[in-house]
């Protein structure tokens, strides 16, 4: 598996709204895999590969997947993975006079998480400044017991610079972009990073066209492979991608919760790690169509490719947006559980990245 391309994804910046350097890294990895490649008034790169007939010597695949009723040679099923780029992060709001920054935030933190971190402020003309986070307040040696307790809210973190007060208003603008800032780690069979939500999935969108060119099987579908902006402020870059491309199937893939680890419950823990690539059955947002997770189900069981399914009751992906879009189409969701979701120690097992692209890779041929 290509774990450098992920690193590269995991450690380029790229909150709600600011999506752009993630999506230009990706524009250098896709080169001759689509047909076409846009870029929408959200910032969403919508990249559309047309039908292809299968090369010779490559192995055909037998197709699974019920055809829309509105489709013809001339008009193929269009299909739509929609990978969201966008990390949770943080925009300045203020800077006082001793040149602490405060922060607004872009995305659903748990502030219990925010404690001690290394980010970085990043301008518009002077770079990417480092800077830690800490909350307000008196440290733990003068603490009282009731301070102790206390978990603050956004508002009252601070991001430090080290930098004098003036210095630091000459580089850094209300509204510019800050985002944790910690290394891309293997650990064994598990990868740990900020944003594997959802790098993971532009990771997948790449690599599983890579393979269907590299293995020249062909596909009768028009395959688009969105990279939306803004999920995690609400689904808002799927839905205006998906009204561009209209399309008959559309697969969220994503991230979900691993909650097998101690404190959890079991009825809660939504996926197990290494159980293989999950099947979004139903989220705050979309409730799946059953036919087409019992078909990816099936090729999972044909092709010897560990999947499981999952509910989450709440949050939800961009297959929610694109389920509504215009008369509606067949959604499903493809998902990786992570354990410590929306924290820099985010854990992913390579066995479920694996069983994720191996699934894409036999499906999506497989679409008539």
């Amino acid at each position: 598996m290509n774990i450098d391309l992920l690193k590269r994804l995991c450690e380029t910046p790229g909150i709600p709204g600011r999506e752009e350097r993630v999506r230009e890294l990706i524009e250098s990895e896709i080169e001759g895999l689509f047909d076409d490649i846009a870029i929408d008034g959200m910032g969403s790169l919508i990249c559309t590969r047309d039908p292809r007939a299968p090369r010779r010597g490559a192995s055909k695949k037998k197709t699974t997947s019920r055809r829309s009723s509105s489709s013809t040679d001339a008009d193929p099923t269009r299909i739509a993975l929609l990978c969201h780029m966008d990390e949770i992060g943080f925009y300045v709001s203020h800077i006082d006079d001793k040149g602490f920054i405060r922060v607004n935030p872009a995305g659903g933190f748990d502030t219990r998480n925010l404690f001690s971190r290394r980010m970085l402020v990043c301008t518009k003309n002077h770079g990417d400044i480092h800077a830690v986070m800490n909350p307000g307040g008196r440290p733990i040696h003068i603490a009282t017991e009731e301070d102790k307790k206390k978990v603050p809210e956004v508002k009252e973190f601070m991001i430090d610079t080290g930098l004098p007060a003036a210095q630091v208003k000459k580089m850094v603008r209300i509204g510019d972009m800050v985002v944790t800032n910690e290394p891309f780690l293997e650990m064994g069979d598990k990868l740990v990073s900020k944003c594997l939500d959802n790098r993971i999935a532009c990771w997948l969108g790449i690599e599983a066209v890579r393979a269907i060119e590299q293995s020249g099987v062909g596909h009768k579908a028009q395959i688009n492979v969105v990279f939306t902006t803004q999920e995690e402020v609400g689904l808002r870059g799927a839905l205006t991608s998906s009204f561009a491309i209209m399309p008959d199937i559309a697969i969220g893939v994503d991230t979900t919760l691993s909650c097998d680890t101690p404190g959890v419950p079991s009825e809660e823990t939504v996926t197990i790690q290494g159980q293989g690539v999950a099947l979004g059955v139903m989220d705050g947002y979309m409730i799946a169509d059953h036919t087409l997770t019992d078909e990816l189900e099936a090729v999972g069981d044909k092709k010897g490719i560990p999947t499981q399914r999952s509910i989450l009751p709440r949050g939800g992906q961009d297959g929610g947006a694109a389920q509504r879009t215009g008369v509606g189409c067949r959604a499903a969701a493809l998902l990786v559980g992570l354990r410590y979701i929306h924290t820099v120690t985010e854990m992913a097992h390579k066995r479920d990245l694996k069983a994720g692209l191996d699934l894409l890779t036999a499906w999506l041929p497989g679409v008539k």
